[in-house]
């Protein structure tokens, strides 16, 4: 049986400016990703892709068409619910990983569940788990400046990744690290994805970090261009 969708898009348009200065970074798009999916979107610059990921990341919100997650048309929700949304079911990696400088792994680790009131031990058990999961325990009071460019990668995944989030959206992931790193960091995402069944989507313009995605969806002047399933993943 297949898995529940998560995303969908529905002839989503995404327009910016008026009259013969109108430009559509979405041109129609209509797309499903299931819960449990490993997605890489790729394409130019230009071609939507990052439009895509906003609109995914329930911080933007289709021009026309709608865009569903979980059921939910999010582009009905005003900005307070929008923000609800991403709190509770979203974690985010950003390629320059976000980290607050002067407080350590685990305080960096547990801002998402500050948010959502959870108690200070209770945070700290947490978060200290989420640190085990990217492999970074003995690191957990180190600050950024203390740990390498992986390391902190790692950190910001474990704080994407605290609140058990339904979708993880990756933006770049690997952009700031050295080819070694980035199997290391793409390594673990596909660990995360199999082992906990996180769904995850990720922007990547490199083909080689792309290949750790189960699918790839590419693309092109506002339109999906290609959508591919891995082999095995379509067996």
């Amino acid at each position: 049986m297949s898995a529940p969708l998560l995303i969908t898009f529905d002839k989503v348009w995404k327009s910016y400016g008026e009259g013969e200065a109108r430009v559509h970074a979405l041109a129609g798009v209509d797309l499903a990703i299931r819960r449990g999916e490993f997605v890489a979107i790729m394409g130019p610059s230009g071609s939507g892709k990052s439009t895509a990921m906003n609109i995914i990341g329930c911080l933007d919100t289709p021009t026309e068409g709608t865009y569903s997650f979980m059921g939910v048309d999010s582009g009905r929700l005003d900005r307070n619910r929008r923000a609800l949304l991403r709190n509770l079911y979203l974690g985010f990696i950003f390629q320059g990983y976000n980290l607050l400088p002067r407080t350590t792994a685990a305080e960096n680790v547990e801002l998402p569940l500050i948010y959502r009131g959870v108690a200070a031990r209770e945070r700290r058990d947490l978060a200290m788990q989420a640190l085990a999961e990217v492999g970074l325990v003995g690191r957990e009071h180190h600050t950024p400046a203390e740990l390498s460019g992986g390391q902190q990668q790692r950190v910001a995944i474990a704080r994407a990744i605290v609140t058990r989030p339904t979708l993880l959206v990756a933006d770049e992931p690997t952009g700031n690290l050295d080819s070694a790193r980035t199997h290391e960091i793409m390594e673990l995402l596909a660990r995360l994805n199999a082992e906990l069944g996180l769904s995850i989507v990720m922007v990547t313009h490199e083909a080689d970090v792309a290949d750790y995605a189960g699918r790839t969806i590419r693309f092109l002047d506002g339109h999906v261009a290609s959508d591919t399933l891995k082999r095995e993943e379509a067996a």
